[in-house]
């Protein structure tokens, strides 16, 4: 599964990218993330490409930027896009202080719920998918 912030059409490219990555090395998402950060940062097109890219499986959950960050967070909670540092604040703070009774659809929808709030560029319009 993933997910992408920034310019739409440099997301998609970047997808196709991942997407790509993600099959020339058999379903492993640590290698591909890292195989795409590290060619992000290195070829002169990719690199002015303004998105930002979160990927995970049923075992990782990784952060994929053009500076050629993969990050794997702590706590499982991830946010991106303008809205991003507001949603994964009240994200880590539902997680702590809920005692694991929320579930991560709820901590997901009340985080972007409250970054919307805050955040003028954050659409309070959300649907929550889970698989």
């Amino acid at each position: 599964m993933a997910g992408f912030a920034g310019s739409v059409a440099d997301a998609f490219t970047l997808f196709e990218k991942f997407e790509g990555k993600l099959n020339e090395y058999n379903g492993n998402l640590e290698r591909a993330a890292v195989e795409l950060a590290k060619q992000w940062r290195s070829d002169s097109v990719l690199r002015k490409l303004e998105a930002m890219l979160i990927v995970m499986n049923d075992e990782k959950l990784l952060l994929v930027s053009g500076t050629g960050e993969v990050i794997e967070p702590d706590d499982g909670i991830l946010a991106i896009g303008s809205g991003g540092n507001y949603a994964l604040a009240a994200g880590r703070a539902m997680k702590r202080f809920n005692d694991d009774n929320l579930e991560a659809k709820d901590i997901a929808k009340n985080a972007l719920d409250i970054a919307s709030e805050i955040c003028v560029f954050t659409n309070d319009n959300i649907i929550v998918e889970q698989l």
